[in-house]
């Protein structure tokens, strides 16, 4: 949970930041990897991290710009990723000047729950990095490198100079 705008706002920049890094390896081609029937494939699910169906935020009555949730996803993979720029730093941008730390003590109303403005961004944050992780798995399947958030990726391990740990 989060209690000040200033370690919200420098963990938003933190995660953002390894979001956009993964949208931008997408490729055209890698939007239409899927896994299974009925299911998000690759570039519907990037797109999710984009489009402005951001109920957690938007219930909290924080103003930014972002695509619409019933827009079709762009066939271009940079187009994806630039989306999620703009969003993500209008997301940004509006905790740092629509809210307080005051503020983020209030308590709200996110799907039928009682959360306190804090918790609701971070439990916003904690979404993007769910399907952070279902997109890394589906880039994989596509044969997209990938990168490590909270340690090295196997690939990394080379640039590294390491042999990936045994299983």
């Amino acid at each position: 949970m989060f209690t000040t705008v200033s370690n919200s706002v420098e963990e938003l920049k933190k995660e953002t930041a390894v979001t956009q890094q993964l949208l931008d390896l997408l490729t055209d081609a890698s939007l239409s990897q899927g896994h299974a029937d009925g299911f998000r494939n690759l570039g519907q699910l990037a797109w999710h991290l984009v489009h402005n169906d951001r109920s957690f935020l938007l219930g909290l009555g924080l103003k930014f710009e972002a695509p619409s949730a019933s827009e079709v996803p762009p066939a271009q993979a940079s187009a994806i990723a630039e989306a999620y720029r703009r969003t993500s730093q209008g997301i940004i941008t509006a905790v740092e000047s629509q809210l307080s730390d005051a503020r983020l003590a209030e308590v709200v109303t996110i799907f039928g729950q009682q959360w306190t403005v804090g918790q609701a961004i971070y439990s916003s944050l904690k979404h993007e990095i769910h399907h952070r992780g279902q997109l890394t798995i589906l880039m994989r399947l596509a044969g997209l490198p990938v990168i490590g958030a909270y340690g090295p990726a196997k690939e990394q391990w080379a640039n590294q100079g390491r042999p990936a740990p045994a299983f």
